[in-house]
């Protein structure tokens, strides 16, 4: 899956990295797509799925090589005794690529395995047989609530690991219903919990403050929520003080993960969650988890990063969950994974009994609203603009998003922009959740280590002071 925000330069890239050569695109994603076909040799076939499945896709106009198709034309008659060809497929064979954008350079596709799928599955039956074991349902008027299949609100996307690993592909195997929204809107949620006696929300923070938030929150029969599960950004620990007086039955909870270890590798829920609502909880057991100090040189912790106290460095992560490494990347692969290791690039600690607290990110990347803004990539984009001599672009604090992104912007001598000039430049090469919505013009210099490297937090204290 390709991030359906993406530009359309963003898009050819990661037609052009991956080989593809079909391609499953909606109607809006095929105009986006339509001027790069002349240079997108290896596609042959671009299959588009109406927006109203009452009537066939608009292809417009066709192309002298690539075969641009209506999905149902494409599938064509399809017999009722058809199955699937009986193919063998290994534990260890590719999967997956989602694509990850890093520190520097362009997105990375995260090539994971089907044992690295399964085994995300598996950790999250687990942690949930886990929970509900040491800490059995909540009562509702005084009888055990009903046991049901699992019903849950998708509002993430399925191009990421946590919209399709930790959500679309654990229902689907549990039996569970999924409710899809094609853009999240927090009074649309109300009324779709509801109606679908939705049982787990959230996704991202965000998404869980939006709805607590909602000024017709009362106006909704919610009884149905056993469950508000959300990652992928740091999650205030006053939301879950919110969280048991909204939803008294409901158990809160938050986990660590990233694309490169298919997900969820730490889950911290229930009543665990209620007393250290700071941390993102235990790693899962088939994985181990170690603190490495910002000067190991090493390609394995030792056994004391393992079982590290209050001790502030990198989270590396091992198990059956981390993928396999990049595509096509072999520098990337080799700097981000050692002997089994991943090197998250998140700063941690650990207490004495193994839960685990993200301290803050070495990687310099911003997360707004659950969606992963990479720096460089902004700063990168505002640079190919005449006018701009230096920048950095950090992330500030934003009520609902969590973050939103800021560029701190130093102009040559004589030359002059607006913030909205700006925008409009960054919006043709970056998707509009990379845009900053706030700038800072400086006439100063940014400041800078011995090395050159902007001191982004003592900037970021300066402007937000």
């Amino acid at each position: 899956p390709l991030n359906a925000w993406w530009t359309a330069e963003e898009l050819e890239y990661g037609m052009t990295d991956s080989g593809a050569r079909v391609a499953f695109v909606d109607e809006e994603r095929l105009e986006r797509v339509r001027p790069l076909l002349d240079s997108l040799p290896q596609l042959e076939h671009l299959i588009v799925i109406s927006a109203d499945f009452k009537r066939p896709a608009v292809l417009g106009a066709p192309h002298e090589r690539v075969q641009i198709w209506d999905f149902d034309d494409f599938l064509g008659t399809v017999a009722d005794d058809a199955v699937p060809a009986a193919i063998e497929i290994a534990p260890d064979d590719d999967a997956t690529m989602f694509y990850t954008s890093g520190t520097t350079g362009r997105p990375k596709g995260a090539v994971g395995t089907h044992r690295n799928a399964c085994t995300n599955l598996m950790n999250l039956f687990f942690t949930g047989a886990r929970n509900n074991l040491r800490y059995p349902a909540p009562t509702v008027d005084g009888a055990p609530a009903p046991a049901t299949r699992g019903s849950s609100l998708l509002s993430v996307p399925l191009f990421h690991a946590t919209g399709c690993l930790a959500t679309m592909t654990v229902n689907t195997a549990s039996g569970g219903k999924i409710v899809m929204m094609h853009r999240f809107d927090a009074g649309k949620a109300l009324k779709v919990i509801q109606d679908e006696k939705i049982q787990t929300i959230g996704g991202v923070p965000t998404i869980a403050m939006q709805i607590l938030d909602h000024p017709d929150f009362d106006k909704y029969d919610l009884s149905s929520i056993r469950t508000v599960a959300y990652g992928g950004a740091p999650a205030p620990p006053e939301l879950v003080r919110r969280i048991k007086e909204k939803f008294p039955v409901a158990s809160p909870s938050n986990g660590y993960g990233m694309t490169e270890t298919s997900a969820g590798v730490c889950v911290n829920n229930g009543p665990d969650y209620v007393a250290r609502p700071g941390s993102c909880g235990t790693i899962i057991p088939v994985c181990d988890a170690a603190i490495v100090p910002e000067d190991f040189e090493g390609d394995e912790p030792t056994e004391e990063m393992m079982t590290s106290v209050d001790v502030t460095g990198e989270l590396w992560i091992r198990g059956p969950s981390v993928v396999r490494g990049y595509w096509n990347k072999p520098e990337a692969t080799a700097s981000t994974f050692t002997n089994g290791w991943v090197h998250t690039g998140d700063l941690a600690k650990m207490d004495e009994v193994g839960y685990i607290f993200i301290v803050d990110r070495a990687k310099d990347m911003i997360i707004r609203g659950g969606e992963n803004v990479y720096s460089v990539i902004v700063e990168a984009a505002l640079f190919k603009h005449p006018a701009i001599a230096d920048c950095a672009v950090i992330g500030v604090p934003h009520p609902t998003l969590g973050e939103e992104v800021a560029a701190v912007i130093v102009l040559r001598p004589g030359m002059t922009t607006t913030e909205e000039e700006l925008s409009a430049f960054v919006g043709q090469h970056l998707g509009r959740f990379e845009v900053p919505s706030r700038y800072f013009f400086r006439a100063e210099e940014l400041p800078r280590n011995p090395q050159g490297k902007v001191l982004k937090r003592e900037l970021r204290d300066t402007v937000l002071n």
